[in-house]
């Protein structure tokens, strides 16, 4: 055999094997490598985790760990592993799987209605990396209050409901320095004259409009209530906000699960300075977190002449509104007897 003839022999067998092992690498990085029913799946990759910590991570959902470590090695994923929030689709391949997880999905980060600032941290460390010991501890940093001009107690009015894009492995401190960010963009320089309008700072409107959401479920009805507090502040009189009573009731006994449909006399004596019978003027802080319709209610309030309102019996949810005590009292006589025949002793 000559040596032409060799060499053609050779380079037929050469072929052959990098065609056989060509097909061989193909399937192992194309072919389907997942093991979960689901259409869609998030993995949680946390900061600080090595390459090791991601194969423990994923290989409930790996079909073939061996086949996926041979292309993650090709791509040098390793050596450059990210923490964050990743998605893998059914049938993805080992290529795929890889490319996924270089592609750091963000959470829709939704909250709203929290009643207080532990309740909005437990809240959001439901959906972020952050635990919610960590946020409020960050919330609370008292050179962030300072530099921001918050207290512990009115801090919650940063937090602006809404949904937010974050990415799930955010740290504490980015999240409140993107929180108050977004705080200043509400915060423009029309609401802001609007609250000075109604003789309010920001936070001071916040606080207001806490006392209208809880007021009133009843979207239209929240500017004509907005409009009754502000007449009240306006005379000095006291706000005389039952929810506030109920969230002094709350704080003092540290029970914010209890349920409370209603206050009695009694309830108006307790010295809290959350206590709007007892105190002029607003509470420390907002009792609630307002939605941005009861902001709104506060910032373009119904101007009206109404100094008093109770629930109404014969529109459910919605109020009474009286300009004189004696047409008050009528309401609130009507009210009590209904309240009272319902049996509702707390």
């Amino acid at each position: 055999m000559n040596l032409k003839k060799i060499i053609t022999i050779a380079s037929v067998v050469l072929m052959s094997v990098l065609l056989i092992y060509g097909f061989i690498l193909a399937r192992q990085i194309f072919s389907k490598n997942t093991k979960f029913s689901e259409t869609e799946l998030y993995v949680y990759v946390p900061t600080g985790s090595t390459y090791e910590d991601v194969k423990k991570i994923i290989t409930p959902f790996v079909e073939n760990m061996d086949r996926f470590e041979l292309v993650a090695n090709k791509r040098s994923y390793p050596e450059n592993v990210k923490p964050g929030r990743f998605l893998f689709a059914k049938g993805m391949n080992s290529y795929d799987l890889v490319k996924a997880l270089r592609s750091n999905i963000p959470v829709k980060l939704a909250f709203n209605n929290q009643e207080r600032l532990e309740n909005f941290a437990g809240r959001v460390g439901s959906q972020i990396e952050p635990d919610s010991l960590t946020l409020l501890k960050t919330f609370k940093d008292s050179i962030f209050l300072k530099e921001n001009g918050f207290t512990e107690e009115n801090v919650l009015a940063v937090f602006i409901p809404n949904t937010y894009e974050v990415y799930w492995n955010i740290s504490a401190e980015k999240f409140r320095d993107k929180m108050i960010k977004e705080y200043r963009n509400f915060w423009n320089k029309e609401r802001t004259d609007k609250a000075a309008k109604q003789g309010l700072t920001p936070i001071q409107a916040t606080i207001l409009a806490s006392i209208v959401h809880k007021e009133s479920v009843k979207k239209d009805e929240r500017p004509r209530i907005a409009g009754v507090y502000l007449n009240r502040m306006r005379q000095g009189m006291p706000l005389q906000a039952d929810p506030t009573v109920i969230f002094a009731i709350k704080k003092k006994s540290n029970d914010f699960n209890q349920v409370i449909k209603r206050v009695f006399y009694n309830d108006l004596f307790l010295n809290s300075p959350y206590n709007t019978y007892k105190v002029i003027g607003l509470p420390p802080g907002p009792i609630a977190m307002p939605d941005i319709t009861a902001l709104e209610a506060v910032l373009d309030p119904e101007k009206n002449n109404f100094i008093y309102f109770c629930a109404s019996v014969d529109r459910f949810g919605y109020h009474e509104f009286a300009a004189t005590l004696e047409e008050h009292n009528k309401n609130a006589k009507k009210y009590s007897d209904w309240i009272n025949s319902q049996g509702v002793t707390r």
